[in-house]
């Protein structure tokens, strides 16, 4: 695989990057090195990871991914040979990440009480990308890139832009981390960061992890642009619309053991004209002779401004079906297609 830069950072990394959100609920420890081990095998050496991580967030098990990479990390002796990338919670009432019992804020304390946690917990003296994992200011919606605009009262303890940059840059000067990125971030948010940059406040990012996927291309609208003057490496991050479009829950289907199943957080992908946009391009990979799963992590392997695509495989059996893309050709006939049906559906899960 023929690596990609990371906005204008020294970080290149594989076209594929292994999300590990399951690490500790779904999937074991023992799952989870062999997911580790065979992507890592297959030539991956990207992997991404955050405070809040396994999903669905509980005070029972958060942080449990973190260490189980840190552990296989360790027992392989590969720390030197991945780019490790984890992410740092944004505003929430949440009161069990914070020693004090706070509820989770961008500010300068808490994001150095979180990287050091973030640190023991992976087993290394450094963190290669480190991300804000959604924002500290209230937004129109979750994702921040909504398909219709929700007006909203800007909370008034907002943490400023230019402190949570302030603290970010004293991370990279004491070598804690390396870069940083952003998550479920807007334009505004992505505009207000680099201007803070330029004015000598806080480090550049280098990349923006959000949803991007056949059914949410909000991505296009605003931010793809900036991306590309800017220099700013997209990270798309459930490119299978949390395995909706690998046609797993068609016609109502709900596999045993799968993310609807137990936990029921699926929502996203379940909004009016979802079914129909999804079946049709779960149809569309078939008629090109493609499975599923690999057509959609190769549509957005192959899109403008795309870094790295992170999959989130929760067994060992799915993850071949999500590596395939890295070898998938991926033709401009393909690509009418997909843009043909986006025509016609639009961004039915933002």
């Amino acid at each position: 695989m023929q690596k990609r830069r990371l906005g204008r950072s020294d970080l290149f990394v594989t076209p594929i990057c292994l999300g590990t959100m399951t690490y500790g609920e779904q999937t074991s420890r023992d799952e989870a090195f062999a997911i580790l081990d065979r992507a890592v095998g297959f030539g991956i050496d990207f992997l991404d990871a955050a405070e809040m991580y396994p999903i669905p967030p509980k005070r029972e098990t958060q942080g449990a991914t973190e260490t189980i990479i840190g552990e296989w990390l360790t027992a392989r002796g590969r720390r030197n040979d991945i780019v490790l990338a984890t992410k740092v919670c944004g505003r929430s009432s949440n009161d069990w990440f914070r020693d004090d019992g706070s509820p989770t804020r961008l500010t300068r304390t808490q994001i150095f009480e979180a990287v050091e946690k973030s640190l023991r917990r992976l087993r290394t003296d450094h963190i290669d990308l480190y991300q804000i994992h959604w924002p500290d200011r209230a937004v129109s919606d979750w994702g921040t890139v909504p398909s219709r605009f929700k007006p909203f009262v800007p909370a008034v303890d907002e943490t400023a832009i230019e402190e949570t940059a302030a603290a970010f840059a004293e991370l990279v000067a004491a070598g804690k981390i390396r870069h940083f990125g952003l998550s479920n971030e807007s334009p505004y948010g992505l505009m207000r960061f680099i201007f803070a940059a330029e004015q000598g406040i806080g480090p550049r990012p280098v990349t923006v992890q959000n949803a991007y996927s056949l059914v949410n291309r909000t991505w296009e609208g605003g931010l793809a642009e900036i991306a590309l003057r800017e220099e700013i490496g997209l990270l798309p991050y459930s490119p299978l619309a949390q395995g909706y479009l690998t046609g797993k829950y068609r016609n109502g289907a709900l596999p045993e053991n799968s993310r609807k199943a137990l936990f029921n957080r699926l929502q996203r992908y379940e909004k009016p004209h979802a079914d129909a946009a999804i079946a049709a391009y779960v149809d569309l990979a078939r008629r090109f002779g493609a499975d599923p799963t690999t057509f959609a992590v190769a549509f957005a392997m192959n899109q403008p401004t795309v870094g790295s695509v992170i999959i989130g495989p929760r067994a060992e059996d799915q993850v071949e079906s999500n590596l395939a893309a890295a070898g998938f050709v991926w033709t401009e006939d393909m690509q009418a297609a997909v843009d043909d049906l986006h025509q016609r559906f639009g961004n039915p899960c933002p």
